[in-house]
């Protein structure tokens, strides 16, 4: 999967500017708040249908700007593709491929693109949102229903939310509890499914990238952990289902007490271990950029399994962050697809990979 060429025309600080990108690997440098990581932004959008940075269109839009758009030249299953992305003021993301018009969700089977950016570096040392957060992007780009799940999951949980917040003011709202109640243990019981299986292909890929990644022979576990009540999260959406039904059941009265949604995938977690031993809790700075960067390359490697390509590899400035040792281990191991890195220097990066570089200045590509 490649993206060969993209044009910006009021995205961020682009007011109308182009970049054409070669098969490999590409070094995109330039000073700090030049719009490096927006250009890698509108990439992700291509493969993603959202942003990983703003859940809202208008903060993509420039300065003065009620509108911007996103059009690419792409090759995805063999095919040569044309992306088109509008985002307006108060209406809904257009999205066409080959002029047909497409969902996010839809369109997240177009393009994969597996970002990694100087906040994974947190990844594991993070709460477990960070880590839902994960696996929700990924398994969205490969599992396009996975994407209207989660939607209506948030959905279904900001109103119970509301309804928890609000009920000693106005004990009405709790006439319709049950039914968001039901919504949330529907759709977790899909969510968690996906979750689990992407959670047991993550652990397989990641340890051995880490074993090697480390230089010491260490040994990476990642575990999916759920709602205590679901037996077998690789199980059916029934039998999931009717396991959190009993959890929400027995919680009822604590959730109106607490006025806290207790029940649902947003319990969700990947419990992380270096020898045995919690990363969270135990690693060192060292070992967790390294489980960090493990997790991200494993990411890849399950996206070329599932379409037989490799995704866009995407670095934010990450690079930097990493000693040299890591540095050559990462470079070597992004060989096979397309990639694309931003730097604040070149610091001889394109040679050390062959790659083709553009430098980014004010939002101007050259």
């Amino acid at each position: 999967m490649k993206v060969r060429k993209i044009a910006l025309n009021g995205f961020r600080n682009y007011d109308l500017e182009t970049a054409e990108f070669s098969s490999g690997t590409n070094v995109i440098y330039g000073a700090n708040a030049q719009g490096k990581t927006n250009l890698l932004e509108a990439v992700y959008i291509l493969a993603a249908g959202r942003s990983f940075r703003t859940r809202f269109d208008r903060e993509l839009m420039g300065f003065g700007n009620d509108s911007c758009e996103i059009l690419a030249d792409i090759e995805s299953h063999g095919r040569e593709q044309t992306v088109r992305i509008v985002m307006k003021n108060g209406l809904r993301k257009q999205i066409t491929v080959n002029g047909v018009k497409k969902t996010a969700s839809e369109l997240s089977g177009t393009l994969t693109a597996v970002l990694f950016c100087p906040d994974d570096l947190n990844l594991i040392k993070e709460g477990a949102a960070a880590r839902r957060r994960l696996m929700d992007n990924a398994i969205s780009q490969i599992r396009p229903r996975y994407g209207e799940y989660l939607s209506q999951f948030n959905k279904y949980y900001e109103n119970k939310t509301r309804i928890l917040r609000d009920w000693r003011e106005k004990p009405s709202l709790l006439d319709t509890l049950d039914e968001f109640s039901d919504g949330i243990c529907r759709m977790s019981s899909q969510l968690i499914r996906y979750r689990a299986a992407f959670a047991a292909r993550l652990a397989e890929e990641a340890a051995p990238i880490h074993a090697e990644f480390s230089g010491l022979g260490e040994r990476l576990d990642i575990e999916y952990t759920t709602v205590s009540t679901v037996k077998d999260p690789l199980g059916s959406a029934k039998e999931i289902y009717y396991d959190l039904c009993e959890h929400q059941e027995s919680h009822r009265r604590a959730e109106l007490e607490s006025q806290q949604v207790l029940c649902g995938a947003h319990k969700d977690d990947l419990l992380i271990s270096i020898n045995g031993q919690s990363a969270r809790s135990f690693a060192s700075q060292g070992q967790t950029r390294t489980a960090a960067l493990s997790v991200k390359l494993a990411e890849r490697e399950i996206y070329l399994d599932e379409t037989g390509e490799y995704p866009i590899l995407l670095l934010d400035d990450v690079l930097s962050e990493l000693d040299t040792r890591r540095q050559e281990f990462v470079l070597n191991r992004i060989g096979g697809g397309q990639t694309l890195i931003t730097c604040c220097e070149d610091e001889g990066i394109s040679h050390r990979t062959g790659g083709k570089v553009l430098h980014v200045d004010k939002g101007r590509i050259s």
